[in-house]
């Protein structure tokens, strides 16, 4: 796991206070959507079905940022939609980083390089970009011709700023391991992005697309194939290696959901951000009154295929934890990856 050692150890920390207090549900990383409007129509999203009224809806500042401070979360990943959208996106980012959260803000990049001079590069703050694949491959996910070279060069840009670059890739059932190869290769050794985060395509219940999302076993073979050859240990991927485990087969796990809530424009999403079962005020009404038992593989059939990071990273995360021999793994990999 490539996350940087300050980082680590905060999380460490948090987690490891969690567990003094006894407390068995807790939030790792929030969620935030502080607007549902994109500017691009990605085949395999489900955000940008909402009504038009709903897209013109932007969250106040206050808002989004109170919602992370009830939470409690170390970490913020800040998506939508596209936040560069959000006019005061900026303000929501600085207040977040003053009280040292972890900020993920999580973008197609049409924007960044316009937006970038509104923000401060910062150890707590990180550009995600979202790149599914090379030039071709990338543009025909997002239906867009020209935002890949865009993506990368705001990428090239915002590094030689200063800022801390992550990406975001999604693999369907259309990708192969070389596919999969190729695309992390580039990001890893040719543009230097400081850590990659990788997911199986989710089935988002009102996606155009719904005939390329992977199954659980499609995705088993899919990773460890592209795993294969030492690949896993060169990649800074930020993910724990369990995880990583699991993707590809090794080690099956539970979801726990209740670990990367999502709050929106609607509140807090049951039971997370792939699924809309209703939404409640308060975090707390959320963990208390979700009954969490019923989702899951083998629980709720649309759960089935799902092997995504928002359910099971976290799982892995409380694994390592729970396990000495899988926590000196980790640190191992940190230090090896770490460049802080």
């Amino acid at each position: 796991m490539a996350m940087p050692l300050r980082q680590s150890i905060k999380v460490a920390t948090y987690l490891a206070e969690q567990k003094l207090r006894k407390r068995d549900k807790f939030p790792l990383i929030v969620e935030l959507e502080p607007l549902f409007a994109c500017n691009l129509k990605c085949e395999g999203c489900g955000k940008i079905q909402h009504p038009a009224g709903v897209l013109k809806q932007r969250m106040p500042v206050a808002q989004a940022v109170g919602a992370v401070l009830e939470s409690g979360a170390p970490m913020v990943s800040i998506a939508g939609g596209e936040p560069l959208m959000h006019p005061q996106i900026d303000e929501i980012v600085r207040q977040l980083v003053a009280k040292r959260k972890y900020v993920f803000l999580c973008t197609n990049a049409m924007l960044l390089r316009k937006k970038m001079d509104k923000f401060t590069p910062s150890p707590y703050f990180a550009f995600a970009v979202h790149i599914d694949g090379l030039r071709e491959r990338h543009d025909e996910s997002v239906a867009k011709e020209g935002v890949f070279d865009e993506a990368v060069a705001a990428i090239k840009e915002a590094k030689r700023r200063g800022f801390r670059v992550t990406t975001n890739s999604t693999f369907f059932n259309t990708d192969t391991p070389q596919t999969i190869v190729e695309v992390l290769n580039f990001l890893n050794d040719d543009l230097q992005v400081d850590e990659m985060m990788i997911s199986p395509a989710y089935a988002y219940e009102k996606a155009p697309d719904q005939e390329h999302f992977l199954g659980v076993e499609q995705t088993r073979e899919l990773f460890k194939k592209a795993f294969s050859g030492g690949n896993r240990r060169k990649w800074r991927l930020n993910h724990s290696p369990l995880f990583l485990d699991f993707l590809e087969g090794k080690v099956d796990f539970p979801c726990t959901a209740w670990a990367i809530p999502n709050y929106s424009l609607f509140g807090w999403q049951r039971p997370c951000y792939l699924m809309s079962d209703g939404y409640v005020p308060t975090y707390r009404e959320l963990i208390e009154k979700t009954d969490w038992d019923k989702y899951g593989r083998g629980k709720d059939p649309r759960c089935a295929n799902c092997m995504a990071h928002c359910g099971y990273e976290p799982t892995a995360v409380l694994a390592t934890m729970g396990s000495l021999k899988e926590s000196l793994r980790a640190m191992r990999e940190t230090v090896s990856g770490n460049r802080d």
